[in-house]
């Protein structure tokens, strides 16, 4: 019997009001049920914002320090706990348990760090046109905020929304993604155990569609925080700006890796490899595109279709390189692509086939697929998949190049592979990308910089994480003091 588990709403744990409950299994193994979660409804998360919104002033008024003090327990609980969280994550997203212990922590670091910029809180000081005047700003909580999470990383990316928020004295309301709610339903148990007040952070379980609109539109939410599909965040954006309120959404990616013709073939198909198979593809910043040098195209790509066939493919339990689909829509989504992708001309090399037998017959497992002969113009080189696709395509040089990665409608990561540095300093000038990365994986965010997209990967308006997530959850006050 799977156990229930409840909302976290004013310091309580606390059934829904429709009584009903959803099941979360695991992708590697659909027979194993996680748990069972609440189904909520718009009036729970009416619930959880009136006790946000309740808590607001009491922690706002708290001392800096000893909010950051809050946040360093909970940093604490998070690492004593950090097994259990990691097996958590893999047993319900389907992530290695390397991946997953390096999210966890990921989630651990990201709360110890803002537990510090807690007591560095303040504004500036200018020197008035005038005699007799002190003039400077002061960083004001922006309330009560919602916080709307994916599945992909439903540990980090919670973590890196909740701890600023907190830090900087914002009561939240948090909605995790369904697939994945686990890790971060113990993720509040261990703020709860760090002594944080009741209604400062309230968890609510359910449906998008149900819990979306009062989220993002009700009258006492003062912000709203989201990462997901451009889909889903463009409308989430429209909904929320609609009385003004702040937002931020950070969305989907189709990101680029340029291999050049003074690469190391070798190092550039390991830097591909990792950045697009890893977490199964499943990251807004996987490299899915390798626009590659012709007169290293065909070493380039026997050596990545090697690679791609030495993966290994198996729960994330067992040490694999890659782990299964979060779900059977997801591994759906994928295959369907690697058919577009045969009608549209691209060669298949490798890959791209549900995988069963044994431990796959009651998971979502896919091999890793190369694709080969791939015009830009192709859906295959143009829409996020969020699986482990690769579109391999040729160019003639550096300005083709750039203009094959700019081509699209995203801009969130961009990588190059070159030895020829006057090449690495034209592609950070040139590419249409929120994250540039010289000789690097697309994916993978050190946690104290800005983190977000240009174009339809993000809202453009606030960064996440390092100071950039301080500026989304504050105001800033100007003060004029005259004596």
């Amino acid at each position: 019997m799977a156990t229930t588990h409840r909302n976290y709403v004013d310091g309580d744990w606390v059934e829904s009001e429709s009584g009903e409950t959803f099941e979360v299994r695991n992708p590697a193994n659909r027979d194993e049920v996680i748990g069972e979660f609440q189904s909520s409804t718009a009036g729970d998360a009416e619930d959880a914002i009136a006790a946000a919104v309740a808590a607001q002033d009491e922690w706002a008024g708290t001392p800096g320090p000893q909010r950051g003090a809050v946040l360093r327990e909970a940093a604490k609980a998070l690492d004593d706990r950090k097994d259990e969280l990691t097996e958590t994550l893999v047993r319900e997203e389907g992530k290695t348990r390397a991946e997953s212990a390096g999210e966890v922590q990921r989630a651990i670091d990201i709360f110890y760090y803002y537990a510090e910029k807690a007591s560095d809180l303040g504004g500036t000081v200018k020197a008035s046109s005038g005699r007799n005047t002190d003039l400077y700003t002061v960083k004001e909580p922006l309330g009560t905020v919602s916080l709307i999470t994916p599945w992909n990383y439903p540990v980090a990316i919670p973590a890196w929304k909740l701890a600023p928020a907190l830090a900087t004295g914002n009561t939240v309301v948090f909605k995790p993604a369904s697939m994945a709610p686990d890790v971060t339903r113990k993720l509040f148990e261990c703020l709860d155990e760090a002594g944080l007040p009741a209604g400062v952070a309230n968890y609510v379980t359910g449906s998008g569609s149900e819990l979306g609109d009062p989220l993002s539109t009700h009258e006492d939410v003062d912000g709203v925080s989201f990462t997901g599909s451009t889909t889903v965040g463009t409308a989430v954006a429209t909904s929320a700006a609609e009385d003004l309120k702040r937002v931020q959404a950070e969305m989907g990616g189709k990101n680029p890796t340029i291999v050049t013709d003074s690469a190391d073939v070798d190092e550039a198909v390991d830097i591909v490899g990792v950045g697009a198979f890893g977490t199964t593809g499943q990251s807004c910043t996987a490299c899915s595109r390798a626009i590659v040098y012709e007169d290293v195209y065909e070493d380039f790509l026997d050596a990545m279709v090697e690679y791609a066939e030495n993966v290994e493919v198996g729960p994330g339990l067992e040490e694999p390189d890659m782990g299964p689909h979060v779900s059977e829509s997801e591994l759906e989504s994928t295959l369907d692509y690697v058919e577009v992708g045969q009608e549209e001309g691209a060669v298949l090399e490798t890959g791209g086939e549900q995988l069963t037998g044994g431990d796959y017959d009651n998971g979502h497992f896919v091999s890793p697929a190369v694709f080969s002969d791939v015009d830009p113009d192709m859906r295959l080189a143009q829409e996020e998949i969020f699986g482990p696709v690769l579109a391999v395509i040729p160019v003639s040089g550096f300005e083709e190049a750039m203009a094959v990665a700019n081509d699209i409608d995203y801009g969130l990561s961009a990588s190059i592979v070159t030895d020829d540095h006057s090449e690495a300093e034209q592609f950070i000038d040139d590419v249409e990308s929120g994250v540039a990365k010289i000789n690097e994986k697309t994916t993978g965010l050190e946690l104290h910089v800005p983190f977000g997209g240009y174009k339809q990967s993000s809202t453009n308006t606030y960064r996440e994480q390092g100071d950039a997530g301080i500026d989304f959850f504050t105001s800033i006050k100007t003060v004029y003091d005259n004596y």
